[in-house]
């Protein structure tokens, strides 16, 4: 996770398809989470944002308690759970059971926490086949890619780009027909689908009263990924439990509305254990991995816990200006757009990319839409003092602390002030240049001052200060009959 940089970004703002491609994709699922949660397709809709909150709150501050219930019945229902520290842990487990149980080939579904641990590269070190089932993280998958969206993971291809992808790496016709391009995959597919000896999937939820895992998906690849092979591994962070059945109907509510605009997702699986005697599908065996990677540390700071209330429906970042400029991968973990600036600072130390709770306006548009209304501009606020912080202790923010000593000093004397906005308009006033101040002195242009405005526009200063226009204008407004 090196800092981000300049090229990549430039790359990404001056890419005009790119730019089209996420502006329309995001766009249209704004568009249709506004037309999902109108009062004339469903009633109060902020009131079901309420309770997901409430629920969400309950589970995470009650988690010990829920996890060891649905332990409990995940395992009286036939299953295993397992338990995984960190990344490291979780990718060992998952290795060692694939070895005893002499897997080679293995159907994924969607899973942003396997994209988190990294398990497809792990696996595929091991000389096992792995296949992403979701249509757009096959895409990606085939492209050498992560994901470009938290919902829509190949938001960022064309049909053009898919169409040359899948005939370099398919050996198939060129097609550029979204319906026929669909239905090459699904041919390929279906045929990993049969001979997949183990199913790994990740869960949306996790019900303690039940011991259920739930899926939501709009493919079907979730439910044959976990009816066709003989094995099936549930891979999830701690946080997706939720206390009881009848909490699920909450989240159904505004999981769908805020992901993709659909008052409900096509497939709604729920899946408890093994296949059972009289059953036709299912797997014979079933583990459930549950992972911590970190999560026990955001779970201990009561201020920002509320970050694993996310239930990854990718609305915060739709409705980002941020991230709908410069995209998914100019993010340095796998969680990108809001969500991410929040989640990987806190993951991962906030001294590890320490310039991505500053990727953001605050315009608090992530914060309006989140359907568990995690408060995440005042979380990046946070973030920021801890960042600061982290820069005083270790001494690397000293140009940034002297220049806005000297900036407080001025504004404290309104004279002084006064005098030097007058200054800088005499000198710099009616300019064009947006790089005038490399013709201002020395101060203005030492290296740490240079960096900063290298990302930023700075307008030069009015060849009037507001205090001459005031008084021009109240002058003339004394001299008027």
């Amino acid at each position: 996770m090196n800092p981000l940089p300049a090229e990549q970004l430039h790359k990404t703002l001056d890419n005009p398809k790119l730019q089209v491609a996420i502006y329309d994709a995001t766009g249209r699922l704004m568009d249709k989470r506004k037309t999902s949660i109108q009062p004339s397709a469903i009633e109060d809709f902020q009131s079901y944002r309420d309770q997901a909150n409430l629920i969400k709150r309950h589970a995470i501050e009650n988690l010990d308690f829920y996890l060891e219930q649905i332990e409990e019945n995940v395992t009286r229902r036939g299953g295993k759970v397992l338990w995984a520290r960190d990344a490291a842990d979780a990718t060992r487990i998952v290795l060692e059971l694939a070895r005893e149980k002499n897997i080679r080939s293995i159907v994924k579904s969607k899973s942003m926490t396997t994209e988190e641990i990294e398990l497809n590269e792990h696996l595929e070190h091991d000389k096992i086949e792995v296949v992403e089932t979701d249509l757009g993280e096959y895409i990606i998958q085939l492209a050498h890619e992560k994901p470009y969206h938290i919902v829509a993971p190949a938001l960022h291809k064309t049909r053009y780009e898919v169409a040359d992808l899948f005939t370099e790496k398919l050996g198939v016709e060129r097609e550029e027909v979204i319906e026929k391009q669909t239905m090459i995959a699904r041919r390929v597919l279906r045929e990993k689908f049969l001979a997949a000896e183990l199913g790994i999937t990740g869960a949306n939820f996790l019900i303690a009263d039940s011991g259920a895992i739930v899926l939501i998906e709009n493919e079907g690849n979730a439910r044959l990924t976990s009816s066709a092979p003989r094995i099936q591994i549930a891979v999830a962070g701690i946080e997706k439990v939720i206390p009881r059945a009848q909490d699920l109907a909450t989240f159904l509510k505004v999981l769908g509305r805020s992901a993709t605009g659909q008052p409900l997702t096509v497939y709604t699986s729920f899946l408890s254990g093994p296949r059972r005697p009289g059953e036709i599908d299912g797997p014979e065996e079933f583990y459930l991995l549950l992972i911590d990677n970190g999560r026990t540390r955001v779970l201990a700071d009561k201020d920002k816990r509320q970050s694993l209330y996310c239930i990854r429906c990718g609305a915060c970042l739709n409705h980002c200006p941020v991230y709908r400029k410069i995209g998914g991968h100019n993010y340095p973990w796998v969680y990108s757009g809001p969500i991410g600036a929040i989640l990987s600072p806190q993951f991962h130390g906030v001294t590890q990319d320490p310039w991505l709770p500053f990727a953001s306006s605050l315009c608090g548009a992530c914060g309006e839409v989140c359907p568990v209304k995690i408060e995440i501009p005042k979380i990046l606020l946070q973030l920021r003092t801890e960042v600061t912080r982290a820069k005083q202790r270790e001494g690397k923010d000293v140009w940034e602390r002297r220049a806005f000593r000297a900036w407080s000093w001025l504004m404290c004397r309104p004279k002084l002030y006064a005098f030097a906005g007058a200054a800088g308009g005499m000198i710099f006033g009616g300019s064009d240049s947006k790089a005038w101040w490399k013709k201002a002195p020395l101060p203005f242009r030492i290296g740490p001052l240079q960096k900063w405005l290298s990302q930023r526009d700075l307008p030069p200063p009015a060849a009037r200060t507001f205090r001459q226009l005031w008084r021009e204008r109240k002058a003339l407004r004394d001299r008027t009959p």
